[in-house]
């Protein structure tokens, strides 16, 4: 509907509604001067009611339909309005990043202009990098707050849980002194008690060795009875590598050096060797420098310590092998040496065989616990010196050692 035809329609509504008033002031005079209403004049007046009724009808409906176009039209000016906005809005935005891509150019190269717009740019710029260098400063200073209520927080707690860790410690400790304590009684009583009956074992092989007959079954009895010794003789090293290794953890290992002549040492344990080398069929050698190799040691422990390496070489020579004892003097030491025709040690065991628990060689070849040459390196320590393994390839192992050799005291001169 267009706005010409609500104009006409309100028109002819108005006459008739002018009309229609005309008529009741008319009745209505006629009425206040008692003249009767004739059957037309109320039949007119009910007409009119009813067209009034529909004229209000129209006039609203048609009032929705103008509003419902309005607000159409409305939206729609409303859309193209936006859509221009936008668009200049866009451009606005082009030009204020192509002027600002200017301005950053002008203010890199160093160069003035009069530019007005770089000018105002240049200024929107400070502002924005102050506001922020502000937000910077002030996030700053939050995280420096942060970080100082971060660090008081720690001093109060760390004093606190080291406290509470130092108890622990103390207590675990203590509980670790008093198993140590209670492992090494243990140890102790039992190892007392081991060799008191590897003592008898041995007594009565021995007393059984001497009573056997001259006959066939007397050296069976015999041999029994040897190897009921060195059975013996092997348990007993055993129990003493274990005694020795919890003296040492317990920082209790015995060393008492004295002056003493290391070649005689080395004759001693070649020959205590000498029968097993020969049933094994290996040649058993000692190379010793001109006598004597004085040194300061612990005659017992050291002789150990040889003997240990001794009884290795031997259990990894194959028949018709060497092994060869070696002294000499080595500058300020004393050297002693025993090296082998066997199968060497691995170059990346040469360090680990001194290790608690560490064998080298074929598992068939291996005895014992692995125990021999961690304490020989501790006792040797002791004394001041210095172990170590070589093995060249194809040409078996060399176990050397030193010991700080001891110069004899001068003899007072003749009177």
């Amino acid at each position: 509907m267009s706005w010409d035809s609500v104009q006409e329609n309100w028109r002819k509504v108005s006459s008739t509604t002018k009309e229609a008033l005309g008529s009741l002031a008319r009745s209505g005079y006629g009425v206040l001067q008692g003249v009767t209403l004739t059957p037309q004049r109320i039949k007119t007046n009910n007409s009119l009611r009813v067209e009034r009724e529909k004229t209000d009808h129209a006039v609203a409906v048609n009032q929705q339909k103008v509003a419902k176009h309005a607000d159409g039209v409305m939206e729609l000016a409303r859309d193209n309005a936006d859509a221009v906005l936008t668009e200049a809005r866009e451009n606005a935005d082009a030009v204020l990043d192509e002027a600002r891509d200017k301005a950053d150019a002008l203010l890199q190269s160093g160069e003035r202009h009069p530019d007005p717009a770089a000018q105002v740019l240049g200024a929107e710029r400070e502002l924005a990098d102050d506001a922020l260098r502000n937000a910077r400063d002030d996030a700053d200073e939050t995280l420096r707050r942060e970080r100082a209520e971060h660090a008081r927080s720690l001093r109060k707690f760390l004093p606190l849980e080291r406290e509470s860790t130092d108890r622990f410690l103390r207590s675990e400790r203590m509980h670790s002194d008093d198993a140590l304590v209670n492992r090494d009684d243990f140890l102790a009583i039992v190892t007392h008690d081991l060799r008191d009956l590897l003592g008898g074992i041995v007594m009565n092989a021995a007393v059984i060795s001497k009573s056997a007959a001259q006959d066939e079954a007397g050296s069976n009895m015999l041999a029994k009875a040897e190897g009921i010794q060195r059975y013996a003789a092997r348990m007993n090293r055993l129990i003493g590598d274990l005694t020795d290794v919890a003296s040492i953890d317990a920082g209790k290992l015995a060393i008492v050096p004295s002056p003493g002549d290391l070649a005689t040492l080395i004759g001693e344990v070649a020959d205590s060797f000498q029968a097993t080398a020969c049933a094994k069929g290996i040649s058993l050698l000692t190379e010793i420098a001109p006598p004597p190799l004085l040194a300061a040691f612990d005659q017992e422990r050291i002789l150990q310590v040889v003997a240990n390496l001794v009884s290795n070489a031997l259990r990894f020579t194959p028949k018709g092998g060497k092994v060869t004892l070696l002294g000499e003097r080595d500058g300020a030491s004393v050297r002693l040496s025993v090296a082998d025709t066997g199968s060497g040690i691995p170059e990346g065991a040469l360090e680990s065989i001194f290790e608690r628990f560490s064998q080298a060689g074929p598992k068939e070849r291996r005895g014992g616990l692995g125990l021999g040459l961690y304490i020989s390196r501790c006792l040797i320590e002791a004394h001041g010196g210095r172990i170590w393994a070589e093995s060249p390839p194809g040409a078996g192992a060399k176990l050397c050692l030193t010991l700080p050799a001891h110069a004899p005291a001068a003899s007072p001169p003749a009177a």
